[in-house]
């Protein structure tokens, strides 16, 4: 994980203060705190897509794994804001779900994370296999 986000990074400053203080997060701001929540949210999308969390089909490009990783992150923005006291600003929850994708955009187009992370979870020396499809009409006499 800190490959892709180190420990300095605003993603994962922002996990470690949501994780210390979950129970009363929320309470030391007047508002929702929408760079927290995002930076938290995107870190909490590779941290599940590393771990193969809910990963049944593998992302073949790097477009398809920015939409894995946006939806993970959509999944923690809504916990957060499910979890929050807070009332979130007019405009709140696009703001917050921008921040984060530019946060996942951001992490993808550096150096060959992409590829890095498309390869994550492909089984090594894995040669594909013809698949031959026969077709078959059955009939059921009546």
């Amino acid at each position: 994980m800190d490959y892709f986000l180190p420990p300095h990074s605003k993603e994962a400053v922002a996990h470690s203060k949501l994780s210390e203080d979950w129970l009363d997060w929320d309470i030391n701001n007047h508002s929702f705190d929408e760079f927290l929540v995002a930076h938290c949210a995107s870190y909490h999308a590779f941290d599940r897509y590393l771990s193969g969390e809910d990963l049944c089909i593998l992302p073949l490009s790097s477009s398809e794994l920015e939409r894995v990783l946006r939806r993970h992150a959509y999944d923690s923005i809504h916990n957060s804001i499910s979890r929050s006291r807070q009332v979130l600003n007019t405009g709140g929850y696009s703001r917050t779900c921008h921040l984060a994708e530019q946060s996942i955009h951001s992490v993808l187009s550096t150096n060959d994370n992409a590829t890095r992370l498309l390869a994550w979870h492909t089984p090594e020396n894995v040669l594909p296999v013809p698949l031959e499809m026969n077709r078959t009409v059955s009939a059921i006499g009546v």
